[in-house]
């Protein structure tokens, strides 16, 4: 497969998701936030970006996330290898230095 499929697969996978989990929720609208989330990974793995996502208690969080420059040792997990869940989103919670995840269907927004 190429790198083109990957990405809008994951995408695809991201839009079902979301979709299937919320019933008022139409497939244009569950697309566009799969592109968000899209987006937003794409910009975690190049530095650190505000973003806002909805928590399980009803609240609004406001995270500062990355993907890149994680600090020495903490992925290395030898043999390990898992399904991707496209029900949540993982990211490393620059504020509180450790890994953190939210549930796709609860993202709000990604600040510019």
């Amino acid at each position: 497969m190429t790198s083109n499929v990957n990405f809008r697969m994951r995408v695809m996978f991201f839009a079902h998701h979301i979709f299937k989990t919320t019933a008022t929720t139409s497939w244009s609208a569950a697309l566009k936030k799969a592109w968000q989330l899209y987006r937003l990974a794409k910009l975690m793995r190049h530095g650190v970006v505000k973003f806002y996502f909805e928590k399980v208690d009803g609240s609004a969080r406001v995270a500062y996330g990355t993907l890149c420059n994680l600090p020495a040792g903490i992925t290395s997990r030898k043999g390990c290898k898992k399904a991707p869940n496209f029900g949540t989103m993982c990211y490393w919670d620059t504020k509180k230095q450790a890994f953190r995840s939210f549930r796709v269907e609860n993202f709000i927004a990604m600040a510019v």
